[in-house]
């Protein structure tokens, strides 16, 4: 059974629908990354996975169960979190407050996740009781994920998490994101550093206008020459 499973969606935010026809499935064990142009809905997926806008057609499954056009709050308890690419920390409040919000939903003792999420984050522990907002645009990046992982989600859902970073940053981001993974949470990711999130993507989805055009592997897409001409700058 998929962990997330989307079928024939279409949806957008009233008009003309956005999405028209998407198809996406991944495994627990899978990094899928979502690439495409500008305009394709790559991020307006992911909002509709969580919830963020209307479904018009087609069903969203998340471990065999319909969610679809489920409100956000439903979904987190279930095991589903999402990293919007603004707007994404608590920047008034300190890193290891904005950790505790991401936990809001758990009634349970957060000492480990919080342990897991500073040893996966080590530039944060120094950094615990700093407000976000006086952060480095990756140590922010760095903060939403760790957030998002303290509801300790099956599902982490990311917008662009490398976007304004630099190639450092960029490179470290994508590292912990194979480290989420291992550790047994499923990723589904839109990156407009296509050629590089493909590098590790266990399946990669391009969207165009709304509908898939190439679904395959991530080393499967990088060694397609149509994708690469025509999305991946050659």
């Amino acid at each position: 059974m998929a962990l997330i499973e989307l079928k024939h969606v279409v949806g957008g935010y009233g008009g003309a629908p956005i999405l028209n026809g998407v198809n996406i499935a991944i495994e627990a064990s899978d990094i899928g990354v979502i690439v495409g142009p500008n305009g394709a809905g790559k991020s307006t997926t992911l909002k509709a996975i969580f919830g963020l806008l209307t479904v018009t057609e087609g069903e969203v499954e998340f471990e065999g169960r319909d969610i679809t056009n489920s409100e956000p709050d439903r979904l987190v308890p279930l095991g589903l979190s999402f990293v919007p690419q603004e707007h994404n920390v608590f920047t008034s409040m300190t890193v290891h407050e904005n950790f505790e919000m991401g936990a809001f939903v758990r009634r349970d003792d957060l000492s480990a996740s919080l342990e897991m999420v500073y040893e996966m984050f080590p530039d944060l522990k120094a950094k615990r009781n700093q407000n976000a907002g006086e952060l480095s645009g990756g140590q922010r990046q760095m903060v939403a994920m760790g957030r998002a992982l303290m509801s300790q989600p099956r599902l982490l859902m990311l917008d662009e998490p490398s976007a304004g970073l630099s190639p450092r940053y960029m490179m470290e981001i994508f590292e912990q994101v194979v480290k989420i993974n291992a550790a047994g949470v499923g990723v589904l990711m839109v990156e407009q550093n296509a050629r590089q999130a493909l590098t590790f993507a266990t399946k990669g989805f391009v969207l165009a206008s709304g509908q898939n055009r190439y679904t395959g592997t991530g080393r499967e897409l990088l060694d397609d020459p149509e994708v690469a001409k025509s999305f991946l700058g050659g």
